[in-house]
């Protein structure tokens, strides 16, 4: 109770301080030629906050009234530009500034990173994705080379951050949260995810610490904004794994305007290259459109659509790996028969009335419809041969098969359908006046999710069918049930943010609010407070300090409620965690160009814990809240003008989270209690390191160079005795390099005199793309071969990786209009 009293203190504190008055400045930041800039930087360098330039050139700042600021404009391939303004009345409009070229012919680049004090929300510029050699085309790759961000599937758009299940990460797009589908089990199953990255115009992350008006999980906060567009334009883009089309236009009197997207992905091509051959036909579509419309100044509407059809067909035929250590050379061949057909069908409307009575307050409204329907079915035979292979170096029989130690035959059999329908209405509000920004919302859920579970697996080892007790024939693995959950969730949040030029020069930010939520389904409510503060001091060195702390305290969703068997926790509870995070931003000059360093320290505490298991990207929880844990580490970023006048950056971290579960002793074969208290959760990765590289030829820009390089340290994983999670092995080292080439055709400067219609294209570019450049055979997860050693059916098991895709070629044309 003293903690919320003295959260509750600090926020009504936040209201009573310094009110100082502000002047808008307004105007548009053009080129030398009165083109506009887009994406350049505007900031107020007396508290180090800014804004960006929209695609019009056009741009907002606030800063203090009758006060000499400096503020300076920056935009990669212009110079940087300075000049102080010291304005005594309310607003400064049609205050044009023009940027001079620097560096031509290399493409629009942005500054990824940018930080405003106010916020512990890093700023991250979609256009990286253009040019990011990446297997799975989606936005989430950027989001990976982030700190404290780890994933070991280049398949998957999922992530982990700092030591959080896949789960524990909250998507915002326009204000509306985003869901994955439920019965995902791999990274060859998941095809486009929800972000069109043509469609984006912001990007912002959080990693931890992140404020109130974000919803109720315990690990990170991604919040999109969909372009809003002011003139004709449009992009497409084709390869070898598939292809996208947007077009974006508004109306003659400026109120109506669209965003359309449609894209088409197939992994074919990529999954072939898997150790499992077979015939593989993935087909991935998706469309969205974002419309809007403005009834006058004040009053606007927006409407979001979506759908999407992700359609998995696959028959196998064989599989070949060799596997084990120096001493123990192992070989494993499977011969299948049957196939899998899976289907994931998704559909979102969201309408959103905006309404704006005065500059300082916005109210909103927002109703949304989700729905997924999904299927996953399969029947798989497979006869498995385990050998093991001569590893005498010089021997005739080098490398081939010495000895059989294991024989036998599985099926895999499952008939899962799952339909899931949540309805929300939520309302937001915002009042800003000098000094501080208050934050308000309210939302209300409701989930309807039926799901039938069936599947099971037989197992047969040397004749013996497992588990084998000599009398009957039981399956191995079985899972049924006919499941329907109906719920509601309300929630709430006020929040503010008061900032403060201090006698002495320096910048003080002050953030603190407060949720809450309640779960019908378990009757369950929670209360947690968060805030944050940031202070700039007035040094030589322009540094930025920052401390955020709260309850994040995470309701279960229904992936979280449902065991192996397929039943149903009606008494779970929420996951809860404690975040402590502390931080720094330094920006610095070196070779005379700019860079920044971030670093970041922080501490989790966790409570009430759903244990789970993780097998490729699907996740197998216990269904019970029955650990405790923590997570801890330090995260390090630098980005900068590697390369003169295009940025680059490197991230690394180092991890470590570990969990107790109650409960979990047993006795050993002498008859000893064995208490294994804390071991590593799933996610436990040591060291992450991420690099993203540009380049370019300087004597012709238009020839690029991109390189993305991720490693990541051994991650757990355990046998497949779901009552066991004290059985902990070390994977290898996920290690990748993807390299991308990429040459300018078309730019705005150039003019076809005898092929006129390429005129049209503002830009266009081929890249050629290599995927997985050492080729090294990165592991997901592990097939658990089990075999029969004697007469009494006594079961040994071997764990052969399952590895990801090896060396693929890429060709890739883009072109803008």
């Amino acid at each position: 109770m003293k903690f919320l009293l003295t959260y509750f203190s600090l926020f009504l504190l936040t209201f009573v301080g310094y009110s100082q008055e502000v002047t808008t400045l307004k105007g548009k930041v053009l080129n030398p030629e009165g083109d506009a800039v887009e994406f350049a930087h505007i900031r107020n360098m007396s508290n180090n906050t800014g804004v960006v330039s929209e695609k019009d050139g056009s741009y907002s700042l606030k800063i203090p009234k009758s006060r000499n600021v400096l503020v300076q404009v920056s935009c990669v391939g212009y110079k940087a530009l300075s000049f102080n303004i010291n304005s005594s009345i309310d607003s400064v409009s049609d205050y044009n500034i023009i940027l001079d070229f620097e560096v031509s012919d290399i493409g629009e680049v942005s500054v990824v990173g940018e930080l405003s004090p106010e916020t512990n929300l890093v700023k991250i510029e979609s256009k990286y994705i253009d040019l990011n050699p990446d297997i799975s085309g989606n936005l989430e790759s950027l989001i990976k080379t982030m700190p404290g961000v780890t994933s070991n599937t280049e398949l998957s758009s999922q992530y982990s951050v700092r030591g959080g299940s896949y789960d524990e990460n909250l998507v915002y797009v326009n204000d509306i949260e985003i869901y994955r589908p439920l019965l995902i089990r791999s990274g060859q199953q998941e095809g486009l995810s929800f972000l069109n990255s043509d469609m984006v115009s912001s990007i912002h992350f959080s990693s931890g610490g992140f404020e109130s008006r974000f919803g109720d999980k315990m690990s990170s906060v991604l919040d999109i904004r969909y372009h809003k567009p002011v003139e004709f334009s449009g992009r497409v883009s084709l390869s070898l794994l598939g292809g996208t089309a947007q077009l974006e236009d508004v109306s003659n009197s400026g109120d109506f305007t669209y965003n359309a997207g449609l894209r088409y992905k197939t992994s074919q091509y990529v999954l072939n290259s898997l150790e499992t051959k077979g015939d593989y036909n993935p087909d991935f579509y998706d469309f969205q459109t974002y419309l809007t419309y403005k009834v006058n100044t004040k009053l606007d509407f927006d409407f979001l659509g979506y759908y999407s059809l992700n359609s998995y067909r696959f028959i196998p035929q064989s599989r070949e790996t060799s596997f084990g250590t120096i001493d123990e050379a192992l070989n494993l061949k499977i011969y299948y028969d049957g196939n899998e057909k899976d289907k994931f069908e998704t559909y979102l409307g969201a309408f959103t009335t905006n309404y704006n009575p005065t500059e300082k307050l916005f109210l909103k409204i927002i109703f949304s419809a989700f729905q997924t329907n999904e299927q996953e079915t399969y029947d798989i035979q497979g006869q498995y041969y385990l050998n093991e292979l001569d590893n005498t170096v010089g021997s005739d029989t080098y490398g081939d098969s010495i000895m059989n130690i294991g024989v036998g035959t599985f099926l895999n059999h499952a008939r899962n359908y799952l339909t899931a329908n949540v309805y929300t209405l939520s309302f937001k509000g915002g009042y800003y006046s000098g000094n501080n920004k208050l934050r308000w919302g309210a939302k209300y859920n409701y989930e309807e999710i039926n799901d039938e579970v069936s599947q099971w697996k037989m197992l047969d080892s040397a004749g013996f069918s497992l588990p084998y007790n000599g009398t009957s024939v039981k399956l191995y693995e079985t899972a049924r049930a006919n499941n329907k959950v109906q719920s509601s969730r309300i929630s709430a949040y006020i929040q503010n943010t008061f900032n403060k030029n201090l006698n002495n020069g320096a910048d003080f930010y002050l953030n603190i609010g407060i949720r809450a939520n309640y779960w019908d389904f378990n009757q369950e409510f929670n209360l947690t407070p968060r805030f944050s503060l940031s202070y700039k001091p007035d040094w030589e060195k322009d540094m930025i300090f920052r401390f955020a702390s709260g309850l994040y305290y995470q309701p279960p969703f229904y992936k979280e409620m449902k065991n192996a068997d397929g039943d149903i926790n009606k008494n779970i509870k929420s996951q809860k965690s404690i975040h402590f995070v502390l931080g720094n931003d330094y920006l610095f000059r070196a070779w005379d160009r700019p860079f920044k360093l971030s670093t970041e320290l922080y501490y989790k505490i966790l409570r009430d814990l759903i244990p789970y298991k993780i097998d490729n990207v699907h996740i197998d929880y216990s269904a019970q809240n029955m650990a405790k844990g923590y997570a801890y580490g330090i995260d390090f970023k630098v980005n900068g003008e590697f390369v003169q006048g295009i940025e680059s950056w490197a991230s690394l971290s180092f991890m470590q989270t570990k969990e107790d579960i109650d409960g979990d002793s047993y006795y050993d074969s002498d008859g000893e209690l064995i208490e294994p208290a804390y071991y590593p959760r799933p996610t436990d990765q040591l060291v992450n390191f991420s690099l993203y590289f540009q380049d370019y030829i300087p004597m012709n820009p238009t020839f690029r160079m991109n390189l993305s390089l991720h490693y990541g340290s051994r991650l757990p994983f355990s046998s497949p005795d779901k009552d066991r999670y004290d059985q902990v092995f070390r994977m290898r080292a996920y290690k990748r390099v993807d390299l991308g080439l990429s040459k300018v055709i078309i730019n705005k400067d150039r003019n076809f005199e005898k092929t006129k219609w390429l005129n049209a294209f503002e830009d266009m570019w081929i890249s050629f793309e290599v995927f997985n450049l050492l080729d090294i055979n990165n592991t997901v997860s592990y097939m658990w071969v089990k075999t029969v050693s004697n007469q009494a059916g006594d079961a040994s098991q071997y764990a052969v990786p399952n590895y990801l895709t090896s060396r693929r070629l890429n060709l890739k044309l883009t072109a803008k209009f």
